[in-house]
Protein backbone atom coordinates (compact mmCIF):
# COMPACT_ATOMS: atom_id res chain seq x y z
CA UNK A 1 0.00 0.00 0.00
CA UNK A 2 2.66 1.14 -0.15
CA UNK A 3 2.03 1.83 3.52
CA UNK A 4 1.29 2.80 1.69
CA UNK A 5 2.81 3.66 -1.03
CA UNK A 6 3.58 3.28 -1.77
CA UNK A 7 4.62 0.97 2.97
CA UNK A 8 1.03 1.96 1.69
CA UNK A 9 3.58 1.49 -0.15
CA UNK A 10 -0.26 3.63 -0.40
CA UNK A 11 -0.45 2.44 2.17
CA UNK A 12 3.83 1.83 2.07
CA UNK A 13 3.33 2.01 3.01
CA UNK A 14 3.81 1.54 1.58
CA UNK A 15 6.20 2.40 0.62
CA UNK A 16 6.30 3.61 2.99
CA UNK A 17 3.99 0.93 3.23
CA UNK A 18 5.16 2.36 2.77
CA UNK A 19 4.24 1.25 0.89
CA UNK A 20 5.24 1.92 0.54
CA UNK A 21 4.99 2.21 -1.19
CA UNK A 22 4.63 3.68 -2.61
CA UNK A 23 1.14 4.12 0.20
CA UNK A 24 -1.89 3.23 3.45
CA UNK A 25 -1.09 0.69 5.84
CA UNK A 26 -1.28 1.72 9.45
CA UNK A 27 0.43 1.45 11.71
CA UNK A 28 6.91 -6.54 23.78
CA UNK A 29 8.24 -8.86 25.62
CA UNK A 30 8.52 -9.52 29.24
CA UNK A 31 5.12 -8.66 30.49
CA UNK A 32 5.73 -8.26 34.39
CA UNK A 33 9.73 -8.18 34.06
CA UNK A 34 9.58 -12.04 33.08
CA UNK A 35 10.98 -12.72 29.87
CA UNK A 36 8.29 -14.65 27.43
CA UNK A 37 9.34 -17.93 25.21
CA UNK A 38 9.76 -17.78 21.67
CA UNK A 39 6.56 -16.99 20.18
CA UNK A 40 4.65 -19.77 19.59
CA UNK A 41 6.04 -21.83 21.95
CA UNK A 42 4.00 -24.72 22.55
CA UNK A 43 1.43 -22.94 21.14
CA UNK A 44 1.15 -23.89 17.10
CA UNK A 45 1.66 -20.10 16.52
CA UNK A 46 4.39 -19.42 13.51
CA UNK A 47 7.68 -19.14 16.10
CA UNK A 48 9.38 -22.24 17.30
CA UNK A 49 10.84 -22.93 20.38
CA UNK A 50 14.15 -22.68 21.49
CA UNK A 51 16.58 -25.72 21.84
CA UNK A 52 19.21 -24.09 23.36
CA UNK A 53 20.39 -22.76 20.27
CA UNK A 54 19.70 -19.13 19.25
CA UNK A 55 19.33 -19.80 15.38
CA UNK A 56 15.90 -22.48 15.89
CA UNK A 57 14.02 -18.61 17.09
CA UNK A 58 11.62 -17.29 14.76
CA UNK A 59 11.77 -13.52 14.28
CA UNK A 60 8.19 -12.45 13.82
CA UNK A 61 7.07 -9.21 12.09
CA UNK A 62 3.55 -8.06 12.67
CA UNK A 63 2.33 -5.95 9.57
CA UNK A 64 -1.28 -4.19 9.66
CA UNK A 65 -1.76 -5.41 5.98
CA UNK A 66 -1.08 -8.35 3.76
CA UNK A 67 2.68 -8.92 3.44
CA UNK A 68 2.36 -10.04 -0.36
CA UNK A 69 0.64 -8.01 -3.82
CA UNK A 70 3.65 -9.46 -6.54
CA UNK A 71 5.83 -11.75 -6.32
CA UNK A 72 7.84 -10.68 -9.62
CA UNK A 73 11.01 -8.86 -8.79
CA UNK A 74 10.55 -6.77 -11.43
CA UNK A 75 6.75 -6.01 -11.03
CA UNK A 76 7.26 -5.43 -7.06
CA UNK A 77 5.67 -1.94 -5.77
CA UNK A 78 3.77 -2.28 -2.86
CA UNK A 79 3.96 -4.28 0.53
CA UNK A 80 5.78 -6.72 -0.20
CA UNK A 81 8.97 -4.85 -0.14
CA UNK A 82 9.27 -5.74 3.81
CA UNK A 83 9.75 -9.46 2.38
CA UNK A 84 11.29 -8.95 -0.96
CA UNK A 85 14.55 -6.87 0.36
CA UNK A 86 15.12 -9.92 2.07
CA UNK A 87 14.89 -12.37 -0.15
CA UNK A 88 16.41 -10.16 -3.63
CA UNK A 89 19.51 -7.83 -3.22
CA UNK A 90 21.05 -4.89 -5.55
CA UNK A 91 24.24 -3.67 -6.98
CA UNK A 92 23.95 -1.04 -3.81
CA UNK A 93 22.18 -0.21 -0.60
CA UNK A 94 21.57 3.07 0.60
CA UNK A 95 22.99 4.12 4.15
CA UNK A 96 20.45 6.89 5.21
CA UNK A 97 23.40 7.96 8.35
CA UNK A 98 26.10 8.64 5.73
CA UNK A 99 23.47 9.30 2.99
CA UNK A 100 25.19 7.75 0.23
CA UNK A 101 25.37 4.01 -1.30
CA UNK A 102 27.64 1.82 -0.50
CA UNK A 103 28.45 -1.55 -1.64
CA UNK A 104 25.75 -4.68 -2.09
CA UNK A 105 26.25 -7.59 -5.38
CA UNK A 106 28.72 -4.64 -6.31
CA UNK A 107 31.59 -3.66 -4.43
CA UNK A 108 33.16 -0.84 -6.15
CA UNK A 109 32.00 1.47 -9.90
CA UNK A 110 33.38 4.35 -10.97
CA UNK A 111 31.63 6.90 -13.33
CA UNK A 112 32.88 9.31 -16.13
CA UNK A 113 31.72 11.25 -18.93
CA UNK A 114 30.12 13.57 -16.86
CA UNK A 115 27.88 11.00 -15.22
CA UNK A 116 27.00 9.38 -18.51
CA UNK A 117 28.91 5.90 -18.00
CA UNK A 118 29.40 3.96 -14.68
CA UNK A 119 30.87 0.97 -14.34
CA UNK A 120 30.13 -1.51 -11.07
CA UNK A 121 32.27 -4.54 -10.46
CA UNK A 122 30.50 -7.68 -8.78
CA UNK A 123 31.03 -9.46 -6.02
CA UNK A 124 32.46 -12.84 -6.62
CA UNK A 125 31.35 -16.00 -5.16
CA UNK A 126 27.59 -15.22 -5.16
CA UNK A 127 25.11 -17.91 -5.76
CA UNK A 128 21.36 -17.30 -6.92
CA UNK A 129 18.88 -19.10 -4.94
CA UNK A 130 18.67 -21.41 -7.96
CA UNK A 131 22.33 -22.56 -7.82
CA UNK A 132 22.64 -20.67 -10.75
CA UNK A 133 26.19 -18.11 -10.17
CA UNK A 134 25.80 -14.26 -10.48
CA UNK A 135 27.76 -13.25 -12.85
CA UNK A 136 27.68 -9.88 -14.95
CA UNK A 137 25.42 -11.60 -17.37
CA UNK A 138 23.22 -12.52 -15.44
CA UNK A 139 23.49 -8.80 -13.99
CA UNK A 140 22.64 -7.70 -17.22
CA UNK A 141 19.06 -10.25 -18.16
CA UNK A 142 17.59 -9.18 -14.59
CA UNK A 143 17.95 -5.54 -15.20
CA UNK A 144 17.30 -5.63 -19.03
CA UNK A 145 14.02 -8.19 -18.58
CA UNK A 146 12.81 -5.45 -15.66
CA UNK A 147 12.87 -2.73 -18.17
CA UNK A 148 11.04 -5.01 -20.91
CA UNK A 149 8.46 -5.42 -18.29
CA UNK A 150 7.88 -1.27 -18.26
CA UNK A 151 5.81 -2.30 -14.32
CA UNK A 152 6.19 -1.45 -11.11
CA UNK A 153 9.60 0.84 -10.74
CA UNK A 154 10.72 -0.26 -13.91
CA UNK A 155 11.16 3.93 -14.66
CA UNK A 156 14.15 4.58 -12.45
CA UNK A 157 16.01 2.78 -15.91
CA UNK A 158 14.52 5.02 -17.84
CA UNK A 159 18.31 7.08 -18.22
CA UNK A 160 20.00 3.64 -18.99
CA UNK A 161 20.94 3.94 -23.20
CA UNK A 162 22.76 -0.47 -22.74
CA UNK A 163 24.25 -2.17 -20.67
CA UNK A 164 27.40 -4.08 -21.55
CA UNK A 165 28.86 -7.33 -19.93
CA UNK A 166 32.49 -6.42 -20.04
CA UNK A 167 33.78 -9.53 -18.47
CA UNK A 168 32.37 -11.93 -15.85
CA UNK A 169 33.01 -9.53 -13.08
CA UNK A 170 31.97 -6.10 -15.07
CA UNK A 171 29.14 -4.24 -15.54
CA UNK A 172 28.93 -1.04 -17.39
CA UNK A 173 26.17 1.26 -18.60
CA UNK A 174 25.76 3.77 -21.14
CA UNK A 175 23.16 6.81 -20.16
CA UNK A 176 21.11 8.91 -22.19
CA UNK A 177 21.66 11.24 -19.62
CA UNK A 178 23.14 12.01 -17.06
CA UNK A 179 21.98 10.27 -13.52
CA UNK A 180 23.12 9.28 -9.95
CA UNK A 181 23.56 5.39 -10.58
CA UNK A 182 24.64 4.30 -7.72
CA UNK A 183 21.76 5.84 -6.08
CA UNK A 184 19.39 4.01 -8.62
CA UNK A 185 20.75 0.80 -8.14
CA UNK A 186 19.82 1.11 -4.54
CA UNK A 187 15.97 1.63 -5.40
CA UNK A 188 13.90 -0.46 -2.80
CA UNK A 189 12.11 -1.41 -5.68
CA UNK A 190 13.34 -3.04 -9.90
CA UNK A 191 16.91 -2.63 -8.59
CA UNK A 192 17.03 -6.21 -7.74
CA UNK A 193 19.28 -8.63 -9.70
CA UNK A 194 17.65 -12.21 -9.85
CA UNK A 195 17.96 -15.29 -12.22
CA UNK A 196 15.61 -14.62 -14.54
CA UNK A 197 15.13 -18.61 -16.02
CA UNK A 198 13.93 -19.26 -12.08
CA UNK A 199 10.97 -16.07 -11.30
CA UNK A 200 8.00 -17.50 -10.20
CA UNK A 201 5.44 -15.50 -10.39
CA UNK A 202 3.05 -17.74 -7.70
CA UNK A 203 5.72 -17.42 -4.88
CA UNK A 204 6.28 -21.04 -4.82
CA UNK A 205 10.24 -20.17 -5.44
CA UNK A 206 12.82 -17.17 -5.31
CA UNK A 207 15.25 -16.15 -7.57
CA UNK A 208 17.22 -14.26 -5.45
CA UNK A 209 20.62 -13.95 -4.00
CA UNK A 210 19.28 -12.47 -1.01
CA UNK A 211 19.58 -14.04 2.69
CA UNK A 212 16.13 -15.62 2.92
CA UNK A 213 13.47 -17.40 0.93
CA UNK A 214 10.19 -18.84 1.09
CA UNK A 215 9.33 -21.19 3.84
CA UNK A 216 5.45 -21.15 2.81
CA UNK A 217 2.71 -18.67 1.46
CA UNK A 218 -0.37 -18.68 2.38
CA UNK A 219 -2.56 -15.99 1.10
CA UNK A 220 -5.12 -14.43 3.40
CA UNK A 221 -4.04 -16.15 6.51
CA UNK A 222 -2.98 -14.60 9.58
CA UNK A 223 0.65 -16.01 9.14
CA UNK A 224 0.68 -15.14 5.94
CA UNK A 225 4.51 -15.86 5.22
CA UNK A 226 7.47 -17.23 6.80
CA UNK A 227 10.74 -17.29 5.06
CA UNK A 228 14.21 -19.52 5.82
CA UNK A 229 17.67 -19.08 5.86
CA UNK A 230 19.42 -19.62 2.32
CA UNK A 231 21.96 -21.89 3.45
CA UNK A 232 24.69 -20.66 0.83
CA UNK A 233 24.10 -16.68 1.32
CA UNK A 234 27.39 -15.24 0.40
CA UNK A 235 27.28 -12.88 3.51
CA UNK A 236 27.20 -16.16 5.64
CA UNK A 237 25.61 -16.82 8.81
CA UNK A 238 26.15 -17.28 12.33
CA UNK A 239 24.29 -18.79 15.42
CA UNK A 240 22.84 -16.06 16.46
CA UNK A 241 20.93 -14.77 13.28
CA UNK A 242 17.62 -15.31 13.15
CA UNK A 243 17.01 -18.06 10.76
CA UNK A 244 13.29 -17.94 10.35
CA UNK A 245 11.22 -15.14 9.58
CA UNK A 246 7.16 -15.00 9.72
CA UNK A 247 4.84 -12.34 8.69
CA UNK A 248 1.91 -12.24 11.15
CA UNK A 249 -0.45 -10.22 9.62
CA UNK A 250 -2.07 -8.08 12.65
CA UNK A 251 -4.96 -5.06 11.49
CA UNK A 252 -5.56 -3.43 14.96
CA UNK A 253 -2.45 -1.81 16.58
CA UNK A 254 -3.54 -2.51 20.55
CA UNK A 255 -3.96 -6.91 19.62
CA UNK A 256 -0.29 -6.09 17.99
CA UNK A 257 0.92 -4.29 20.89
CA UNK A 258 -0.79 -7.45 23.09
CA UNK A 259 1.37 -9.79 21.02
CA UNK A 260 4.42 -7.72 21.49
CA UNK A 261 4.48 -8.30 25.18
CA UNK A 262 3.84 -11.54 25.16
CA UNK A 263 6.43 -12.38 23.02
CA UNK A 264 4.35 -13.93 20.27
CA UNK A 265 5.68 -11.36 18.16
CA UNK A 266 9.37 -9.52 17.72
CA UNK A 267 8.34 -6.38 16.01
CA UNK A 268 5.73 -4.22 15.63
CA UNK A 269 5.88 -1.51 12.86
CA UNK A 270 3.96 1.73 14.34
CA UNK A 271 2.20 1.92 17.56
CA UNK A 272 0.34 5.06 18.54
CA UNK A 273 1.56 8.09 20.70
CA UNK A 274 -0.19 6.17 23.95
CA UNK A 275 1.04 2.80 23.12
CA UNK A 276 4.49 3.92 22.62
CA UNK A 277 5.07 5.37 25.61
CA UNK A 278 3.72 2.66 27.28
CA UNK A 279 6.11 0.35 25.26
CA UNK A 280 9.24 2.97 26.22
CA UNK A 281 8.56 1.69 30.15
CA UNK A 282 7.60 -1.94 29.42
CA UNK A 283 10.18 -4.15 30.95
CA UNK A 284 11.59 -6.88 27.93
CA UNK A 285 10.40 -4.36 25.49
CA UNK A 286 12.43 -1.64 23.47
CA UNK A 287 11.42 1.42 21.38
CA UNK A 288 13.30 2.82 18.15
CA UNK A 289 11.41 6.61 17.27
CA UNK A 290 12.83 8.07 13.72
CA UNK A 291 11.92 10.75 10.80
CA UNK A 292 11.04 9.32 7.67
CA UNK A 293 10.89 10.44 3.97
CA UNK A 294 7.14 8.91 3.86
CA UNK A 295 4.11 11.54 4.01
CA UNK A 296 0.80 11.40 3.51
CA UNK A 297 -0.89 12.04 0.76
CA UNK A 298 -5.01 13.05 0.69
CA UNK A 299 -5.82 12.52 -2.97
CA UNK A 300 -9.07 14.54 -4.43
CA UNK A 301 -10.40 12.99 -7.87
CA UNK A 302 -9.85 15.21 -10.30
CA UNK A 303 -12.16 13.55 -12.96
CA UNK A 304 -15.30 13.22 -12.13
CA UNK A 305 -17.88 13.35 -9.51
CA UNK A 306 -18.04 16.94 -7.15
CA UNK A 307 -14.74 17.29 -6.64
CA UNK A 308 -13.75 17.64 -9.96
CA UNK A 309 -14.24 21.13 -9.67
CA UNK A 310 -11.55 22.82 -8.17
CA UNK A 311 -13.17 25.22 -5.95
CA UNK A 312 -14.36 21.86 -3.60
CA UNK A 313 -10.69 20.69 -3.74
CA UNK A 314 -9.49 23.88 -2.53
CA UNK A 315 -11.87 23.69 0.29
CA UNK A 316 -11.34 20.16 1.01
CA UNK A 317 -7.85 21.57 1.35
CA UNK A 318 -8.26 24.31 3.65
CA UNK A 319 -11.01 22.03 5.79
CA UNK A 320 -8.24 19.70 7.11
CA UNK A 321 -7.03 20.61 10.90
CA UNK A 322 -3.50 20.09 10.32
CA UNK A 323 -2.78 21.52 13.31
CA UNK A 324 -5.21 19.77 15.62
CA UNK A 325 -4.29 16.63 13.84
CA UNK A 326 -0.76 16.54 14.71
CA UNK A 327 -1.31 17.52 18.00
CA UNK A 328 -3.12 14.85 18.50
CA UNK A 329 -0.84 12.78 16.73
CA UNK A 330 1.68 13.54 19.76
CA UNK A 331 4.72 13.12 17.84
CA UNK A 332 3.94 10.63 16.08
CA UNK A 333 4.34 13.34 12.35
CA UNK A 334 5.60 16.58 11.60
CA UNK A 335 3.70 18.88 9.68
CA UNK A 336 4.33 18.66 5.91
CA UNK A 337 5.38 21.53 3.97
CA UNK A 338 4.70 20.44 0.32
CA UNK A 339 5.54 17.13 -1.45
CA UNK A 340 8.62 16.25 -0.48
CA UNK A 341 9.86 15.70 2.79
CA UNK A 342 13.04 17.28 4.58
CA UNK A 343 16.33 15.83 3.61
CA UNK A 344 15.91 15.59 -0.09
CA UNK A 345 16.62 17.83 -2.91
CA UNK A 346 13.06 19.62 -3.41
CA UNK A 347 12.27 20.22 0.08
CA UNK A 348 10.13 23.63 0.07
CA UNK A 349 9.69 25.04 3.85
CA UNK A 350 7.43 27.61 2.76
CA UNK A 351 4.25 25.63 2.11
CA UNK A 352 3.37 24.48 5.52
CA UNK A 353 -0.67 24.05 5.32
CA UNK A 354 -2.74 26.05 7.08
CA UNK A 355 -6.84 25.39 8.30
CA UNK A 356 -9.11 28.12 6.99
CA UNK A 357 -12.72 27.23 7.45
CA UNK A 358 -14.13 30.77 6.31
CA UNK A 359 -12.49 30.56 3.32
CA UNK A 360 -13.39 27.13 2.33
CA UNK A 361 -17.05 28.07 2.94
CA UNK A 362 -16.41 30.36 0.42
CA UNK A 363 -15.16 28.33 -2.01
CA UNK A 364 -17.90 25.62 -1.61
CA UNK A 365 -20.76 28.47 -1.89
CA UNK A 366 -19.08 29.53 -5.32
CA UNK A 367 -19.18 25.54 -6.58
CA UNK A 368 -23.09 25.51 -4.72
CA UNK A 369 -22.42 23.71 -1.97
CA UNK A 370 -22.24 24.42 1.99
CA UNK A 371 -24.79 25.05 4.84
CA UNK A 372 -26.77 26.87 2.75
CA UNK A 373 -27.02 24.30 -0.05
CA UNK A 374 -28.00 20.58 -0.33
CA UNK A 375 -25.95 18.23 1.44
CA UNK A 376 -22.73 17.02 -0.53
CA UNK A 377 -21.80 13.04 0.53
CA UNK A 378 -18.50 12.57 -0.56
CA UNK A 379 -16.55 9.05 -0.61
CA UNK A 380 -13.03 7.98 1.17
CA UNK A 381 -10.75 5.59 1.58
CA UNK A 382 -8.03 4.81 3.59
CA UNK A 383 -6.12 2.30 5.10
CA UNK A 384 -7.16 -0.62 7.82
CA UNK A 385 -5.42 -0.22 11.29
CA UNK A 386 -3.75 2.67 10.58
CA UNK A 387 -4.70 4.94 13.69
CA UNK A 388 -3.44 8.60 12.05
CA UNK A 389 -5.12 7.88 8.96
CA UNK A 390 -8.05 7.03 11.46
CA UNK A 391 -7.50 9.93 13.19
CA UNK A 392 -7.67 12.46 10.40
CA UNK A 393 -10.79 10.86 8.80
CA UNK A 394 -12.28 11.49 12.17
CA UNK A 395 -11.30 15.13 12.36
CA UNK A 396 -11.93 16.16 8.67
CA UNK A 397 -15.31 14.23 9.22
CA UNK A 398 -16.31 16.23 12.34
CA UNK A 399 -15.53 19.47 10.42
CA UNK A 400 -17.30 18.73 7.01
CA UNK A 401 -20.14 18.14 8.82
CA UNK A 402 -20.24 21.73 9.79
CA UNK A 403 -20.00 22.77 6.26
CA UNK A 404 -22.93 20.24 5.11
CA UNK A 405 -20.73 17.69 4.06
CA UNK A 406 -21.10 14.20 5.24
CA UNK A 407 -17.90 11.93 4.47
CA UNK A 408 -18.61 8.17 3.88
CA UNK A 409 -15.16 6.94 5.03
CA UNK A 410 -13.88 3.37 4.25
CA UNK A 411 -10.84 1.90 5.88
CA UNK A 412 -9.82 -0.87 3.90
CA UNK A 413 -7.32 -3.54 3.20
CA UNK A 414 -4.39 -1.68 0.77
CA UNK A 415 -5.29 -4.27 -2.16
CA UNK A 416 -9.14 -3.38 -2.10
CA UNK A 417 -8.53 0.10 -1.85
CA UNK A 418 -5.82 0.06 -4.61
CA UNK A 419 -8.46 -1.76 -7.07
CA UNK A 420 -11.00 0.42 -5.93
CA UNK A 421 -8.75 3.30 -6.90
CA UNK A 422 -7.81 2.35 -10.26
CA UNK A 423 -11.01 2.14 -11.16
CA UNK A 424 -11.80 5.83 -10.09
CA UNK A 425 -14.42 4.43 -7.36
CA UNK A 426 -13.79 7.01 -4.95
CA UNK A 427 -13.85 10.89 -3.93
CA UNK A 428 -10.56 11.03 -1.55
CA UNK A 429 -7.98 8.66 -1.59
CA UNK A 430 -5.90 8.38 1.62
CA UNK A 431 -2.31 6.58 1.02
CA UNK A 432 1.48 6.94 1.88
CA UNK A 433 4.03 7.74 -0.64
CA UNK A 434 7.90 7.52 0.06
CA UNK A 435 10.27 7.35 -2.54
CA UNK A 436 11.80 4.46 -4.62
CA UNK A 437 15.83 6.07 -3.96
CA UNK A 438 16.66 8.98 -2.14
CA UNK A 439 15.17 11.66 -4.49
CA UNK A 440 11.73 13.12 -5.11
CA UNK A 441 11.13 12.27 -8.56
CA UNK A 442 9.23 9.18 -7.58
CA UNK A 443 6.40 11.49 -6.22
CA UNK A 444 5.88 13.51 -9.69
CA UNK A 445 6.65 10.70 -11.49
CA UNK A 446 4.25 8.35 -10.27
CA UNK A 447 1.90 9.85 -8.41
CA UNK A 448 0.71 13.15 -10.70
CA UNK A 449 2.28 12.67 -14.59
CA UNK A 450 -0.74 12.34 -16.64
CA UNK A 451 -2.04 8.20 -16.89
CA UNK A 452 -4.15 6.93 -19.19
CA UNK A 453 -5.16 3.74 -16.88
CA UNK A 454 -4.23 5.08 -13.35
CA UNK A 455 -1.45 3.17 -11.00
CA UNK A 456 -0.44 5.21 -8.24
CA UNK A 457 -1.93 8.71 -10.28
CA UNK A 458 -4.92 8.50 -8.01
CA UNK A 459 -5.91 11.91 -8.35
CA UNK A 460 -6.18 11.10 -12.27
CA UNK A 461 -4.57 14.90 -12.61
CA UNK A 462 -4.02 15.28 -16.47
CA UNK A 463 -2.17 18.48 -17.17
CA UNK A 464 0.47 18.43 -20.23
CA UNK A 465 2.72 21.79 -18.69
CA UNK A 466 2.91 19.59 -15.26
CA UNK A 467 3.90 16.81 -16.91
CA UNK A 468 6.53 18.28 -19.41
CA UNK A 469 8.26 19.77 -15.60
CA UNK A 470 8.08 16.64 -14.59
CA UNK A 471 10.41 15.40 -17.47
CA UNK A 472 12.85 17.38 -16.78
CA UNK A 473 13.80 16.98 -13.37
CA UNK A 474 16.20 14.06 -13.85
CA UNK A 475 18.49 15.57 -16.19
CA UNK A 476 18.38 18.60 -13.98
CA UNK A 477 19.08 16.54 -10.45
CA UNK A 478 22.23 15.59 -12.17
CA UNK A 479 23.28 18.43 -13.97
CA UNK A 480 22.22 21.62 -11.50
CA UNK A 481 20.45 20.88 -8.74
CA UNK A 482 19.92 25.09 -8.14
CA UNK A 483 17.95 24.52 -10.74
CA UNK A 484 16.16 21.27 -9.99
CA UNK A 485 15.27 22.86 -6.82
CA UNK A 486 13.70 25.67 -8.54
CA UNK A 487 11.23 23.56 -11.24
CA UNK A 488 10.52 20.84 -7.89
CA UNK A 489 8.88 23.97 -6.39
CA UNK A 490 7.39 25.49 -8.98
CA UNK A 491 5.62 21.73 -9.83
CA UNK A 492 4.60 21.24 -5.64
CA UNK A 493 2.85 25.29 -6.28
CA UNK A 494 1.11 24.04 -9.37
CA UNK A 495 0.10 20.83 -8.28
CA UNK A 496 -0.88 21.87 -4.18
CA UNK A 497 -2.01 25.08 -4.94
CA UNK A 498 -3.10 25.68 -8.76
CA UNK A 499 -4.86 22.27 -8.94
CA UNK A 500 -5.26 21.68 -5.57
CA UNK A 501 -4.81 17.71 -6.62
CA UNK A 502 -3.58 17.00 -2.88
CA UNK A 503 -3.52 17.90 0.70
CA UNK A 504 -0.47 16.60 2.48
CA UNK A 505 -0.88 16.97 6.12
CA UNK A 506 2.39 14.99 7.45
CA UNK A 507 5.47 13.03 7.37
CA UNK A 508 5.44 10.18 9.59
CA UNK A 509 7.67 9.96 12.38
CA UNK A 510 8.21 5.98 12.60
CA UNK A 511 7.64 4.47 16.19
CA UNK A 512 9.03 1.14 16.16
CA UNK A 513 8.80 -1.33 19.12
CA UNK A 514 11.07 -4.46 19.54
CA UNK A 515 11.00 -7.31 21.95
CA UNK A 516 14.30 -6.47 24.04
CA UNK A 517 16.32 -9.70 22.94
CA UNK A 518 16.86 -8.01 19.40
CA UNK A 519 20.06 -6.62 18.40
CA UNK A 520 21.23 -4.68 15.61
CA UNK A 521 17.84 -2.83 14.29
CA UNK A 522 19.12 0.23 12.37
CA UNK A 523 15.82 2.40 10.43
CA UNK A 524 16.92 2.89 7.34
CA UNK A 525 14.57 5.70 5.87
CA UNK A 526 15.15 4.99 2.11
CA UNK A 527 13.35 1.26 2.58
CA UNK A 528 10.03 2.26 4.49
CA UNK A 529 9.30 -0.39 6.96
CA UNK A 530 12.19 -3.01 5.91
CA UNK A 531 13.56 -4.60 8.44
CA UNK A 532 16.42 -6.37 7.24
CA UNK A 533 16.94 -9.48 9.08
CA UNK A 534 20.13 -10.78 8.66
CA UNK A 535 21.42 -7.75 10.00
CA UNK A 536 19.57 -8.94 13.47
CA UNK A 537 21.01 -10.92 16.24
CA UNK A 538 18.94 -12.53 19.10
CA UNK A 539 20.70 -12.25 22.54
CA UNK A 540 21.33 -14.89 25.01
Amino acid sequence: MRWHKRLLVAGVAGLLALTASACGGGQVRGAGGTPQPPAGAGSGSPAEQSTGQANDATFVYAPSSEVITDWDPALSYSNEIVALSNIYEGLTRYDSEEQQAKPLLATEWTSAAEGKEWTFKLRQGVRFHSGATLDAEAAKKAIERTIAKKGGAAYIWDPVDRIDAVDAGTLKFTLKYAAPLDLITSSGYAAWIYDVDAVDPGGKKTAGTGPYTIDSWQKGKETELTLKAYEDYWGGWKPEQYRKVAFRVTPEITTAWQLLRQGEVNFVRRLNPQLIKQAADTEGVQTVQSPSFQNLLVLFNTAQGPTRDVRVRQALQLAIDYDGLLAAMEGAGVKASGLVPKGLLGHNAGMEPKQDLARAQELLAAAGYGPDNPELKLSLTYGIGDEDQKLLVTLLSSTLKQLNITLQAKPMNWGAQWDLGKKKGQDIFVMYWYPDYPDAYSWFLNVFKSADKAQFNLSYLKNAEIDAGIDKLPALTATDQLAADAEFERLQRQIIEEQAAVAVPYVQNYQRALTSDVQGYVENPAYPNVVFFHDLRRAG
